[in-house]
């Protein structure tokens, strides 16, 4: 879907890094051994983004670090629509509000950090989650998505005894039930 729209690879790459996970941060160098990619390829792409506003950067030592700007006025926008391109929507829309109680929903993993990936995985947090149900939603919302999904689910007091040792920069909230 973005291929179509964003013909720069770079470009697609640094959207998902920024706007799936406002919290991520990179630097020129990071990023292009990230990607895999060269400074030459990355640097430009930066600069448009932060000329934009999209991109905010601060300094660590010798290193320019970038951020997505949560204040741009595209900001959200930008979110809504990288989430598509991952599939969150979708999943969240076709699987977590059918499968019993679920209370959080969090995105695990390469996509979690930003980094495009077939594998799409998470972890259910919730009560009486129907795990037969769960399984059957996520074939059919694979072949929506394009991706591999991957799931643990866990009861609230479980993941409350996990999260002490979950690398909290690796987990990503992308869905939580307000009632």
């Amino acid at each position: 879907m973005l291929e179509a729209l964003i013909t720069s690879k770079t470009r697609i790459k640094l959207m998902l890094k920024f706007f799936l996970n406002s919290t991520s941060t990179g630097y020129l160098r990071g990023l292009a051994s990230e990607f895999g990619e060269s400074t030459n390829s990355v640097r430009p792409e930066l600069n448009r983004f932060e000329e934009a506003g999209l991109l905010t950067s601060s300094t660590d030592g010798m290193k320019k670090v970038f951020q997505a700007n949560t204040r741009h006025p595209l900001y959200s926008d930008i979110h809504r629509l990288v989430r598509k391109y991952v599939g969150m929507d979708e999943i969240v829309d076709s699987v977590i509000t059918h499968l019993g109680h679920p209370k959080e929903v969090y995105l695990i993993g390469d996509l979690a950090r930003g980094i495009d990936s077939p594998d799409l995985n998470m972890i259910i947090v919730g009560e009486d989650i129907d795990l037969n149900y769960l399984e059957t939603l996520v074939a059919k919302a694979q072949k929506i998505i394009s991706r591999k999904i991957g799931y643990a689910v866990f009861t609230t007091a479980e993941f409350n005894l996990q999260y002490p040792h979950i690398n909290q920069e690796k987990l990503l909230p992308v869905w939580k039930n307000t009632d």
